[in-house]
């Protein structure tokens, strides 16, 4: 397999050279993989390096989001009532779209919102170049290769031309964000003029996003999920991921917003306390990882499922998340996994990821302290472990 290049010596003299040097090997590949000569010629001698994408590349935030700032930055009134004035105006399109691919028109609306605020902004970046710009660097050489030669291929067919080929400094794409490998499998033709144009065309852009959803695996018998209230005295460490039959859940003392025990349907669904015992707890249904398929964040698919429902005409969520809560920064959550490795509760190595393995460790901690084990870094625990906030 020929690979990109090494890494791109940003600091060097022959910076330049270099570049140029991997945009043959890249044209090399485009040709190996399918993509025309002419083609690959003709779009590669437009890119250019952008230190841009690479600082972008290399930021990672100080501070960890909080759920409640998450969710109420992209749920809110404005985006809602907009969901809500749109779901009006394309009725007719959300119809043909949810009749070929099973996801209702709010779920479309809300995925919609969430990646590009209903269209309003899709990236000014040239993704030729920045996904030139990343195939050229060590750190991810080969993932972008793959979406350059995807994106000469969406050139080659006639899509877009590569000057209006503009989005994310990461290459996601038009009115739903699609990467260049996900449009080349999932986008289609949603109103028959021979291409597929997520930039210009909202019916090819929601056809698209209903077929890729489908193509994960979209129940449309199902929603997504749905908020719970938990009983006095809650196992939260049953909020690790497993997946229970709804009657479980119901023996367990779980009910609704409105008090009734949760259905006894023959489903499966997995328990998702994303701001631990103070904030709301969700039953989260198949749908809800069709969602993670789309982006591999539990935050974002609370946000799709709760962003559709309100545009669906749903109220606010009956817990709202506490907004007094600390946003921990990288440091300090690997300042909290030493900790807890210190003390005997193995939370792996530390790497300021807050995954699996590290909320397990501060369960155990917390049942070992009497407090509530929900496996959130609350400021209580961090008080007890001796890390400032």
């Amino acid at each position: 397999m020929l690979s990109a290049a090494p890494a791109f010596a940003e600091t060097s003299a022959d910076a330049g050279a270099e570049f140029q040097q991997c945009i043959e090997r890249l044209k090399t590949r485009a040709i190996r993989d399918g993509v025309s000569e002419q083609t690959a010629t003709t779009v590669l001698a437009g890119v250019e390096h952008l230190d841009r994408v690479i600082e972008l590349d290399r930021r990672q935030p100080e501070f960890t989001t909080t759920f409640a700032d998450y969710l109420n930055r992209r749920v809110n009134e404005a985006r809602i009532s907009k969901g809500r004035e749109l779901l009006r105006e394309h009725r007719d399109l959300l119809k043909r779209v949810t009749a070929e691919s099973g996801v209702p028109p709010a779920y479309l609306l809300a995925f919609w919102g969430l990646e590009t605020n209903f269209g309003s902004y899709f990236g000014k970046m040239s993704v030729p170049s920045s996904l030139a710009t990343l195939a050229c660097d060590a750190r991810r050489s080969e993932f972008f290769t793959q979406q350059l030669v995807a994106a000469l291929r969406i050139i080659e067919e006639g899509s877009i031309s590569p000057d209006q080929m503009e989005g994310s400094w990461a290459g996601a794409m038009g009115h739903v964000q699609f990467m260049p490998t996900v449009f080349l499998r999932h986008a289609v033709d949603g109103d028959n003029d021979g291409r597929r144009d997520l930039w210009n065309s909202l019916p090819d852009a929601l056809m698209s996003a209903g077929n890729f959803l489908k193509d994960l695996g979209w129940n449309e018998e199902y929603r997504w999920g749905r908020e719970v209230v938990l009983p006095d005295g809650f196992n939260y460490a049953l909020a690790d991921g497993r997946r229970l039959p709804l009657e479980e859940w119901r023996a367990l003392g779980i009910t609704d917003v409105f008090g009734h025990p949760v259905a006894s349907a023959p489903i499966k669904a997995a328990l998702v306390v994303p701001a631990g015992h103070r904030g709301p707890a969700f039953l989260a249904y198949h749908n809800f990882n069709v969602i993670m398929g789309w982006n591999r964040s539990e935050f974002y698919a609370i946000a799709v499922g709760h962003l559709a429902d309100r545009i669906a005409g749903a109220g606010g969520l009956h817990n709202p998340p506490p907004t007094d809560v600390p946003a921990l920064s990288r440091d300090q959550i690997m300042t909290l996994q030493q900790a807890l490795n210190d003390r005997g509760f193995v939370s792996g190595n530390p790497d300021g990821i807050m995954g699996p393995a590290t909320r397990s460790a501060i369960r155990a901690f917390q049942a070992s302290e009497q407090m509530t084990a929900d496996g959130y870094p609350g400021q209580e625990l961090l008080t007890r472990l001796g890390i400032g906030s």
